[in-house]
């Protein structure tokens, strides 16, 4: 294995490549191939239009007439000209949890950026959404990216617009690690809008793909690309999604993987929040914080999310003995000591030194030897209301 964590052989490498220009992303047909005759065979195979198990007349049409334009060599070359590498299952930086894809496993990984897309996979959640999100989505968006970053946990997403950008931006300004998954070349800004964030993720963080240099994204390949994002990571958070929304594909994949589904709730009169609910309502968890996504897919025990609770009052703090003799003053008017200390179920002389203390804390006032209760401690809500 060298410095940079290649330890496939050059032959598989370049054959590896060349599938990237021969067969479509996450095609099983192929990857039973991979699988059943080795990455020689299966290429010999496709060049040479013999039919492969499974795959019909058109595909295998296809592989032949894509591997007389498949040029390995180029494509590295083009690759490291845009500060690119590529990445094969066997390599000491290949995230091993994207064999649990199965025939569907990328052939290989195009890889922009310097850290180790292994060592930070194994710490990531993916966060993804709307594309047309409301201002409510891109906020709970950038609460998560930043908070997630700020946890040390990398935050991954399709570098699409709306809450795509907005968790890569969100990491990225809170100085943390952030991986964008693009459905194109690593070499091709897509959306064209976000070029300049695709490039600061590909700088400070990592951008990685599976077509090879100079392609462009189509519909289909939005879909599969979501099947890498939900394999790489430990679990997806959804926020904001319509019915019909590629991130539910991502949630629901990642479920079927044993990953961790999460949705932040919206607006029930939304409709960009129906397609979370109806997440929810399936088999998703629900979250509203960093803290507890990072509870979820963290380590038991060592990622917990504080406790959540109302405000504390000050009779909260009261002993429990205490409690019993205040809640035994009525309502309205007052009571003399041996009558609350039958409310209560104490002794006297119990309950008389327990209104004292009640009276030092000003929750109780005397006056001609009967006690009532105050109707407000100064600065805090009323204690009883009649």
């Amino acid at each position: 294995m060298d410095e940079l964590g290649y330890a496939v052989p050059w032959p598989e490498r370049l054959a590896r490549v060349a599938l990237t220009r021969i067969a479509d992303p996450g095609d099983e047909v192929m990857g039973r191939a991979l699988r059943d005759r080795g990455v020689d065979a299966a290429l010999r195979a496709a060049r040479a239009g013999e039919r492969l198990p499974g795959a019909s007349p058109r595909k295998t049409e296809s592989y032949a007439i894509r591997a007389v334009r498949a040029a390995p060599v180029a494509d590295l070359a083009a690759a490291g000209k845009a500060g690119a590498r590529f990445l094969c299952p066997g390599d000491g930086d290949w995230p091993a949890q994207l064999d649990d894809l199965g025939p569907q496993r990328p052939y290989g990984l195009w890889v922009r950026g310097r850290p180790s897309l292994r060592l930070w996979a194994l710490r990531s959640v993916a966060v993804v959404g709307a594309r047309a999100c409301t201002d409510y989505g891109a906020h709970m968006a950038a609460r998560l990216g930043a908070g997630l970053a700020a946890a040390g946990w990398a935050v991954v997403s399709g570098a699409a617009y709306g809450i795509d950008a907005v968790v890569h931006r969100s990491a990225l300004g809170a100085g943390g690690a952030t991986i964008g998954v693009v459905a194109s070349g690593v070499d091709v800004p897509y959306p064209p809008g976000n070029a300049r964030l695709i490039g600061e993720i590909a700088e400070h963080g990592l951008l990685i793909g599976e077509l090879p240099p100079g392609d462009h994204p189509t519909r289909a390949r939005f879909v599969l690309r979501n099947r890498v994002i939900a394999a790489l990571t430990r679990g997806t958070v959804v926020v904001e999604a319509r019915y019909r929304s590629g991130s539910l594909i991502t949630a629901r994949r990642a479920a079927a993987l044993g990953r961790v589904t999460m949705g932040i709730p919206g607006p029930c009169t939304s409709g960009l929040s129906e397609g979370v609910h109806e997440l929810l309502r399936a088999d998703a968890l629900v979250v509203t914080d960093a803290a507890e996504v990072a509870e979820l897919v963290g380590e038991i025990g060592a990622d917990l999310a504080p406790a959540r609770h109302g405000p504390i009052l000050p009779r909260d703090r009261l002993a429990a003995a205490t409690a019993r003799v205040l809640e035994a003053l009525p309502a309205r008017g007052d009571a003399d000591t041996e009558a609350i200390a039958t409310a209560a179920g104490a002794a006297p002389g119990d309950t008389l030194g327990r209104l004292y203390e009640l009276q030092a804390l000003g929750f109780v006032e005397r006056a001609d030897g009967r006690w009532k209760l105050v109707r407000t401690v100064p600065g805090g809500p009323p204690h009883r209301r009649g």
